[in-house]
């Protein structure tokens, strides 16, 4: 193997709220070849992730916090140049976490082999993969949503919770979805099929979502927190069920709010309606679930039944201004970072 150099774009400071560019320094740095077990994979795609806001934060976590200097993490679609690996060849490409960087040196095992001709492998990334699977299995092992219920989801044009109300429509649910923006509600309703969306920032918001949820609230999916939450609570249902898997309005607080503590009327009414509300992280229902999932998603894609939009990024060094945006709500759709040619 020649000498092979990786650009990588690594965790320079530890952001006080929300990020800044001088958060994050590319460097450049030289990579061994690769030993038995091992595969040299170069970047074709990269995925940019609400989470790994939370990972550069120190603190305990459900996953531990990157330490100043660490690669920036995140999932990857690569292609294997060189494989010291018995199941992987040159030429093969794959699912891995190689994180913000053009190059990487990684154990084969564990890396997930893509077919170029069932789906755009970008997809690995998103309908099928982790939030995909974050969508599908937490709607539908904690949400567990029944024909003729209403199911409302957050952030609903983004990659999470445009499967969920995916899934929902296709287990029978009725489904509203909350986007910011007349042309994000538009397309949650036009080409996803949605029956409802509402937009969060129309100064009447809580008053349109009970409109569009007029026998209640059956399964909200939270992802996002903050005022949205506070316009769902009063319209929850006896029962309802509440998957959390993220909280994207609080990732950039600094300091707790102030102002009454609402804690008490809270608990309050998951007393009184008898709420289920659970978080979850997905990595703890993938081993038992991802074969249906892949099975499941790969068939709905065939069919026409599941649609995604992205939003794709040319060049590793614009990744810390796209992540800013991100954070911000600025995206479109999936946010992708274009790495390499396929």
């Amino acid at each position: 193997m020649t000498d092979i150099q990786t650009t990588r774009i690594v965790l320079a400071a530890r952001p006080e709220g929300r990020p800044k560019p001088s958060d994050f320094r590319t460097e450049t740095q030289a990579l061994k070849a690769p030993q038995d077990g091992q595969v040299l994979l170069e970047t074709l795609y990269l995925s940019l992730d609400p989470y790994m806001r939370g990972r550069m934060n120190e603190g305990e976590s459900y996953a531990p916090p990157m330490a100043l200097g660490d690669v920036m993490v995140g999932g990857t679609v690569s292609r294997v140049v060189e494989s010291r690996y018995p199941n992987l060849k040159a030429g093969d490409v794959v699912l891995s976490a190689a994180g913000w960087q053009t190059h990487a040196v990684v154990d084969g095992k564990g890396l997930r082999k893509l077919d170029p001709d069932a789906a755009p492998p970008s997809t690995a990334l998103h309908v099928l993969g982790m939030t995909g699977f974050t969508a599908y299995s937490g709607l539908l092992t904690i949400g567990q949503p029944k024909e003729g219920e209403t199911v409302v989801v957050a952030a609903a044009s983004g990659p999470v919770g445009s499967m969920v109300g995916q899934i929902a429509r296709i287990r029978g649910a009725r489904v509203v979805g909350i986007a910011g923006g007349a042309d994000k509600c538009a397309y949650v309703v036009d080409e996803l099929g949605f029956d409802a969306a509402v937009d969060h920032r129309a100064p009447d918001f809580a008053k349109q979502l009970a409109q569009a949820c007029p026998d209640g609230i059956d399964v909200y999916f939270e992802n996002v927190g903050g005022p949205v939450w506070d316009a769902v609570q009063p319209l929850l249902n006896l029962y309802a069920r509440i998957p959390v898997c993220g909280l994207v309005a609080h990732y950039n607080d600094k300091d707790v709010a102030e102002g009454p503590d609402r804690l008490p009327a809270m608990m309050g009414t998951v007393l009184k309606k008898s709420l289920t509300i659970r978080g979850f992280i997905m990595s703890e229902l993938m081993e038992e679930q991802m074969p249906a999932f892949l099975k499941d998603v790969t068939g709905w894609i065939a069919e026409g039944r599941v649609r995604w939009r992205e939003d794709m990024v040319e060049g590793l060094e614009n990744a810390p201004d796209a992540f800013i945006g991100l954070l911000e709500g600025k995206n479109f759709g999936k946010v992708v970072v274009k790495v390499a040619d396929l």
